[in-house]
């Protein structure tokens, strides 16, 4: 083949968004025990690691954009899982709480990310490799993420 480097096996790009599809599948039956999905699931982990984030530190810690974190949390307040609350000094902050039916999905969550672990655990995939993976992906969002 004459482009080398368009072939789709020459590619990072691909294999990261083929195996983020493919482990957000595998969420998806643990997260349905839960009532939520993959975006509200991430959301969640971020409120649970630190309680009482504005919109704008959720969407930075997911590196999304509000305007994309705004209806997921507006979904979330009618579930009855996070509040929203606008502070008196500054209208335009929106802070975001759990809810006490939110602090206790935390208990139901944190057998997920072992189960997801087991499911790719075994083969030539161990523990220690799928460390190295999400350190070395780490790495690359940390990479791309200071050149915005």
């Amino acid at each position: 083949m004459k482009y080398e480097q368009l072939k789709l096996d020459n590619q990072l790009c691909f294999p990261v968004y083929a195996a983020s599809r493919l482990i957000t599948r595998e969420y998806q039956p643990f997260l349905n025990e839960l009532g939520i999905t993959y975006p509200q699931y991430l959301v969640m982990m971020v409120l649970w690691e630190n309680d009482g984030q504005t919109v704008n530190q959720v969407a930075g810690k997911l590196l999304l954009n509000t305007n994309t974190v705004t209806p997921l949390l507006k979904r979330m307040e009618a579930m009855g899982i996070i509040s929203r609350e606008r502070t008196g000094s500054d209208e335009r902050k929106v802070h975001v709480r759990l809810t006490e039916k939110g602090k206790k999905m935390r208990d139901d969550a944190a057998t997920i990310p072992e189960r997801l672990a087991g499911k790719l655990k075994g083969g030539e995939l161990d523990l220690e490799k799928l460390l190295q993976l999400r350190d070395t992906l780490n790495m690359i969002i940390k990479l791309l993420g200071e050149k915005c």
